[in-house]
């Protein structure tokens, strides 16, 4: 047998104990999903794509709505079929023939003003859902800084006032970055699970992004950055200020993984996302295929988490956020993971 599938057959294996367990119903974290209303931002992408799966697969949900939008020449709706057909979902699948049905698009744009919702939509979602995972953000760590803006600060703004408006939300999870606060000054020091001094004050730099011209905003980034690596960083850490402002009487939790690679066990051993091939978990797969056969070594430790780890502690970090909060354990939490 082929060394490759021989491991993967021994990991799948492993897994059947843990299937047996959650579909007794006797978990906490089963028993707080069973029937709820999800609402997933960023749900196209590799993470939102492997926390879909996850969901459905373990956690007995009633649906999931997910934000999207027309792309490439796709309607929003052939978008979404494309993806569920993706190998991610074949287990679930066999396990569950008819699940797509759980899975329901809602036309959107995080980068807009309300998240792009007409409406309707917005009155939908905020009588129906209860439990909201806002995974969407630009990864680029070159972004320019306008567009950033949009996406990683007042995208967090606008789906946080969302939150504010569903009628029975017990919990919201911001997935945010381990390096968020990764600044140059901090090299040798430890990064606390607390949300640190916002850069720039959120309104600030959401004004500034709707207001200055993008090739002024360019030629001002490097000062304005001055200590985090990247924009990605920069407005990954504003974000977290304007959870903290903006979360104070919600069920809200800050989870923050490191680099995220391909999956360790579920659904598959091995699996990754295309978007995700250009990247760190590129690098790994070249390796993994045999088409890089050398890597400089470095005294640099690079943290890495594969996604169903990550999603594994988004998941019960909901969980955890809700009893907090009907305990009125009110102070939001940041997870490192």
């Amino acid at each position: 047998m082929d060394i490759a599938l021989a491991l993967e057959i021994e990991q799948v294996s492993r897994q059947k104990a843990l299937e047996e367990e959650a579909l007794r119903g006797e978990s906490a974290v089963r028993q707080f999903y069973a029937g709820t209303t999800a609402l997933i931002t960023g749900g196209t992408g590799f993470i939102g794509k492997q926390l879909i799966e996850k969901l459905l697969r373990s956690c007995d949900v009633k649906r999931i709505y997910i934000l999207m939008r027309s792309k490439k020449g796709k309607s929003m709706s052939e978008r979404l079929q494309s993806q569920l057909n993706e190998p991610v979902y074949d287990n679930l699948r066999s396990q569950q023939p008819d699940f797509t049905r759980k899975v329901i698009p809602v036309e959107g744009d995080i980068s807009e003003l309300g998240v792009g919702l007409n409406n309707e939509d917005r009155m939908k979602l905020a009588q129906e859902v209860n439990v909201i995972f806002h995974v969407a953000a630009t990864t680029r760590f070159e972004e320019p800084l306008k567009k950033a803006t949009f996406i990683n600060v007042r995208g967090t703004r606008e789906i946080m006032e969302l939150a504010k408006c569903c009628k029975d939300l017990r919990s919201f999870v911001h997935v945010s970055t381990a390096f968020s606060n990764a600044t140059k000054s901090k090299i040798n020091h430890d990064l606390e699970e607390k949300i640190y001094e916002s850069p720039v004050p959120p309104e600030v730099m959401i004004q500034l992004a709707e207001t200055v011209e993008e090739c002024r905003l360019n030629a001002i980034t490097a000062d304005l950055i001055r200590d985090w690596p990247n924009t990605y960083c920069f407005t990954k850490a504003i974000a977290e200020d304007v959870v903290r402002t903006m979360g104070k009487d919600l069920p809200v939790a800050i989870v923050r993984p490191p680099v995220v690679v391909c999956t360790l066990n579920e659904p598959t051993p091995g699996w990754l996302d295309m978007s995700s091939v250009i990247g760190p978990s590129g690098i790994f797969l070249t390796l993994m295929l045999g088409v890089m056969h050398v890597i400089l070594k470095s005294d640099v430790s690079i943290p890495i988490m594969p996604v169903d780890y990550v999603n594994n502690a988004v998941i019960a970090t909901a969980s955890y956020t809700n009893k907090r909060y009907n305990k009125n354990e009110k102070g939001i939490k940041v997870y490192n993971i």
